[in-house]
């Protein structure tokens, strides 16, 4: 019999059985009543959760899609963007102020660090820029961005959006739009939050909606904020016809993560982490992230001498367990792991296991043990 195969990606990740039942339900009219009420309670919920004195977006979409959300609601061609990048995904901000004709000038960190508030204080000091975006967890890195402390800085520039890219961080990473000072918020379903791939979160702060107000017409239809903004106001409205399912499969996570609490969702990710990431260094795998700035939500571990990337992934697929494979200069150098959303301390160990037959199939002189006694013994000291 094979091996049931675990998700251990950076996204999609893991979804419980009670959010696909809720996918799987009967499909009704967006205009149902019971939906109506369940997707009104969602968007309150979103933004009570994270402290959004504007307004949530819940879209039928990407994560990428939120990115692009996020600008065309807040720049107009020839505005001024800061790019703040630790990574792949920080620089994909750079592809899309192409296109859209902003003018923008980046920040950017190696890979593995992040770009410290201090050095974007001494940037906004030099010129006046209209918005910055921040990736609060790159997942080609691994690394998080300082976003709190960032947002103190940005308190001292008033006339600059806040945008923060949490695709890899909202419902893993303490993050909370008030206290961080930021304006634009997004994220996607299917990461830490544990739904499928399929919706594109964003929260817009007041901020930020009086930003668009101000723009002229905006040449987007589908991601216009005033296009959303009545139905989000008011879920009976119609603009675009709402995923239904995956809306009540989003609400039954966020009932989810409201049982757990915030504040322990936050802590068992940090718990579980640093458990991982003891087992990954006792097997001889080095974390790509430096040790001042490693995410919660995901790890990307450079293989040892003589582990080949193509058959480790494959092995480890093999014994039941899907890892991602590097990006950038780093692809064939690590594999990156995920452990966010629901994932619990069983799937951990048990991808650890698997991890630990493939390298012993892979490195005759593997010490099989040294990482599950490192995880239980990081799990142990808690």
């Amino acid at each position: 019999m094979k091996n049931r195969k675990l998700l251990m990606i950076p996204g999609p990740t893991p979804v419980l059985r009670s959010i696909q039942d809720e996918m799987g339900r009967e499909t009704v009219a967006f205009g149902d009543s019971e939906f109506v009420a369940d997707f009104q309670q969602l968007i309150n919920d979103l933004k009570e959760m994270w402290s959004c004195d504007g307004m949530a977006f819940v879209v039928a979409a990407s994560g990428t899609y939120s990115m692009e959300m996020a600008l065309v609601n807040n720049l107009k061609r020839g505005d001024s963007l800061l790019i703040v990048s630790n990574g792949f995904f920080g620089d994909r901000f750079i592809e899309i102020a192409k296109k859209k004709g902003y003018t923008y000038d980046v920040l950017s960190a190696s890979w593995g660090h992040v770009v410290s508030a201090e050095e974007i204080a001494e940037q906004l000091k030099k010129k006046t820029y209209d918005a910055i975006t921040v990736t609060h967890v790159d997942t080609s890195t691994g690394a998080v961005a300082p976003v709190h402390e960032i947002g103190q800085v940005l308190k001292n520039f008033p006339e600059t959006i806040y945008i923060v890219d949490g695709v890899c961080s909202v419902a893993g990473e303490p993050v909370d739009m008030m206290k961080d000072h930021i304006d634009v918020l997004f994220s996607g379903s299917q990461k830490a939050f544990g739904v499928a791939p399929g919706l594109a979160l964003l929260w817009a702060g007041k901020k930020s909606l009086e930003r668009r107000e101000s723009l002229p017409e905006v040449i987007e239809y589908y991601a216009d904020y005033k296009k959303w903004a009545p139905v989000m106001d008011d879920t009976k409205k119609y603009f675009a016809t709402p995923a239904v399912n995956m809306t009540w499969a989003m609400k039954k996570s966020v009932d989810i993560i409201k049982e757990e609490g915030l504040e322990n969702r936050y802590e068992r990710h940090r718990r579980n982490a640093e458990a991982m990431r003891a087992a990954l260094e006792a097997m001889g795998f080095k974390i790509l992230a430096d040790a001042s700035c490693r995410a919660v939500t995901l790890s990307n571990p450079l293989y040892p001498e003589g582990v080949d990337d193509g058959e480790f992934r494959l092995e480890l697929e093999k014994q039941g367990v899907q890892v991602a494979g590097g990006l950038g200069e780093y692809a064939g150098k690590m594999f990156r792991i995920g452990h966010m959303g629901n994932v619990d301390e069983h799937e951990l160990a048990a991808t650890i296991c698997a991890i630990e037959k493939t390298m012993a199939k892979l490195l005759p002189s593997f010490k099989v043990g040294s990482g599950i006694t490192a995880f239980l013994k990081s799990l142990c000291r808690e």
